[in-house]
């Protein structure tokens, strides 16, 4: 029995729970969502909350127990609190602005940089470099941190890119001067 797996989950009052044999939908203050089961994963809401078991111990289905759980919980955290990322741009002249769901940076490319952030996603912009970025969906909002990320990632020589907030960036030292 995995570890994990076999704690129930715990449900608040204001998340709606609907489930069926290959789904499982969630609606909260923050937003809805949606799940879809894999094959020998059961889901069943009791009395202590969400229990989530396994039809036969398969090896697939061992390895697919925890995960689902843990996957449920980001589910009922996401509708009800919410999930946050937060990205930094560091870099002279490197800016970003917001206009609606487009996210326009300047990042020292010879024009500026347009990304379409999905309608589940909210991005703020506090400061020219910093951007924040909520969402009920915890991979969704994962994907987008990393595609926006991937546009100028922090490169080793002086750090210039765009990167996540704590994130340590290993130095290269760049060539060296002999007499």
């Amino acid at each position: 029995m995995s570890r994990i797996g076999k704690i129930p989950l715990a449900l608040p009052k204001e998340v709606k729970l609907t489930i069926t044999p290959t789904t499982i939908n969630m609606e909260g203050p923050k937003g809805k969502l949606a799940m879809q089961l894999p094959l020998g994963i059961k889901v069943e809401q009791g009395d202590q909350g969400i229990i989530v078991s396994r039809v036969n111990d398969t090896k697939q289905n061992k390895a697919n127990h925890g995960t689902i759980r843990a996957l449920i919980k980001n589910m009922v955290v996401g509708v009800t609190k919410g999930h946050a990322k937060d990205l930094e741009i560091q870099g002279i002249g490197f800016r970003g602005t917001v206009a609606g769901q487009k996210l326009l940076l300047n990042l020292g490319f010879s024009h500026p940089v347009e990304f379409i952030v999905p309608a589940t996603v909210k991005v703020l912009m506090p400061k020219p470099t910093e951007i924040k970025l909520e969402s009920p969906d915890k991979i969704l909002l994962g994907q987008v941190a990393a595609k926006i990320r991937g546009i100028k990632p922090p490169e080793p020589y002086k750090g210039k890119g765009i990167r996540y907030v704590g994130e340590i960036i290993k130095r290269k030292q760049g060539k060296s001067t002999t007499k």
